[in-house]
């Protein structure tokens, strides 16, 4: 009797384990790049102004996240690490951890991680793949500062003016503190991206086109 059942379709056999792999190295840099953040929560914290909220390392894993993962899995690693420490792991600056810390000062800045990850991963992509390599580190720098303002002290301001009980005006003020920091960990961060992605351009562009040729990436 000859058997007559459909061959197995040696495409779909290929993918299957290039796409199990590409997830499991999704799954890896996610949480290498939380880590990444947790550790730089643990440089002692510089205390500045009289808000309560320290100048950290924290907002420079997050920029690394977004700059050099793309958006959604610096989207992801920025909210793993947030998530993590509101569930109560001493991750966050200064050591702490749990739901308490969203009633401080900087929880506005806390809870925008993933959103300034996600921001800056969208702008990373697009200057990695439109640009040349001698303009990576200003505009990179340009999209992590910018990512910055609009999401971290956005809603930093908002958060310090509801958990103080002070004016939109007056948080702002106390924000101003943090712009030079800023500058510099958003030039560190596009020096470094900027780095990675000359090294290993698979991190983004090759990750990204991956995605878009995938059966899941054409839904």
């Amino acid at each position: 009797m000859t058997d007559t059942s459909p061959a197995p379709s040696r495409a779909s056999g290929s993918q299957s384990p290039a796409r199990g792999a590409a997830r499991t190295l999704d799954l890896a840099l996610i949480g290498v790049f939380a880590a990444l953040i947790a550790v730089l929560a643990f440089a002692p914290p510089i205390p500045v102004g009289n808000a309560g909220v320290p100048i950290t390392l924290q907002s420079l894993g997050v920029a690394l996240a977004g700059l050099v993962l793309g958006p959604w899995r610096g989207f992801a690693a920025a909210g793993l690490y947030v998530t993590l420490g509101l569930l109560g792991l001493p991750i966050l600056a200064g050591f702490s951890g749990g739901l308490g810390v969203l009633a401080g000062p900087s929880a506005g800045y806390l809870l925008a991680f993933p959103f300034t990850a996600l921001l800056a991963g969208l702008g990373a992509r697009a200057v990695v793949r439109r640009s040349r390599p001698r303009w990576w580190i200003p505009l990179l720098f340009l999209v992590a500062l910018g990512a910055s303002v609009l999401c971290t002290h956005v809603l930093g301001i908002a958060g310090m003016s509801v958990n103080l009980g002070v004016t939109l005006a007056e948080a702002f003020v106390m924000d101003i503190v943090f712009w030079p920091g800023d500058v510099i960990k958003s030039l560190a961060a596009a020096a470094a991206a900027a780095l990675l992605h000359r090294a290993y351009p698979a991190l983004l562009v090759r990750h990204d086109r991956q995605r878009r040729h995938s059966p899941a990436g054409r839904r």
